[in-house]
């Protein structure tokens, strides 16, 4: 049968990370909202991820007229979207869209 006292001196040591792993974020987070960097990267990372996601999709792209022009067509749509409705989910869900039903179409 363990010590009791070894017992409480893990559940302290259990409640004092808890307090902490809970607490610590509070405490970070206030200091970084008046950030210049915190807002840099608020404004631009979705213009990033956007970017890369982009690239990623179109370097598997076979060198094919049918296969580009599903391609160029999605891409167009969704610049479009972005910058008609300026909001990344509905573009990348959209151009996504466009994407797969122009690619089950050219090779269906």
């Amino acid at each position: 049968m363990p010590d009791v006292s070894y017992v409480l001196a893990a559940l302290g040591v259990i409640l004092v990370v808890t307090f902490a792993l809970r607490a610590v974020p509070f405490a970070v987070i206030a200091p970084l909202r008046a950030s210049a960097f915190v807002h840099y990267i608020g404004a631009h990372m979705p213009v990033g991820i956007m970017l890369i996601l982009v690239v990623y999709t179109l370097r598997d792209v076979p060198i094919e007229p049918a296969a580009m022009v599903a391609a160029g067509v999605a891409l167009a749509v969704t610049i479009g979207l972005h910058l008609w409705r300026s909001h990344a989910l509905l573009s990348i869900v959209g151009g996504t869209a466009v994407y797969m039903v122009l690619q089950s179409w050219v090779s269906g």
